[in-house]
């Protein structure tokens, strides 16, 4: 048996985006953009499907918020720094769409290492405004240098995300 191991470093892009809005606002509008699914009922779509058109109907139908994405997991950070004396507030977001994923996925399957992606939502220390951190999507998944189709769909990820991020700190 013979195992090959390919280390390659590449650069991400963190974004950082400050916005004026509190946290809870902020929050809200994350929730006023998106729905709620779980990866076990997209997954469960996919089988009950009559048809890959039919699973698109179905998932935009159900799981698709206004901003094209779909809120799979929060994780709150702030629910334990306060044990730690961090008295901030910080949710972690896992989003995306397996309709805008599969754009990227069909192009290279690793992709799927990246999407769903993430963003960190984080009360200043003031309690007045908040951070909105993300690294950009395509700066993680089109490695290759030059274009590519996987580069021209990773980037309409990267301009749709910019305008849900946007949209919900005002920015």
């Amino acid at each position: 048996m013979s195992v090959s191991v390919l280390k390659r470093s590449f650069q991400g892009i963190r974004v950082i985006v400050e916005s004026s809005r509190s946290f809870d606002q902020v929050l809200q509008s994350l929730r006023e953009l998106t729905k709620a699914a779980s990866i076990p009922q997209i997954v469960a779509l996919a089988k009950e499907a009559a048809s890959e058109d039919d699973y698109v109907k179905q998932v935009q139908e159900k799981f698709v918020g206004q901003s094209g994405f779909m809120l799979f997991a929060e994780l709150d950070h702030g629910g334990w720094l306060a044990r730690f004396g961090i008295q901030r507030r910080s949710v972690r977001w896992i989003l995306g769409n397996p309709l805008i994923a599969i754009t990227m996925l069909r192009q290279d399957i690793s992709a799927g290492l990246f999407v769903p992606i993430e963003l960190l939502l984080t009360e200043s220390e003031s309690r007045k405004s908040a951070t909105l951190t993300y690294v950009l999507p395509s700066s993680l998944i089109a490695i290759e240098p030059g274009p590519s189709a996987l580069r021209e769909a990773a980037e309409v990820l990267d301009a749709k995300f910019e305008a849900f991020v946007a949209a919900a700190t005002n920015v």
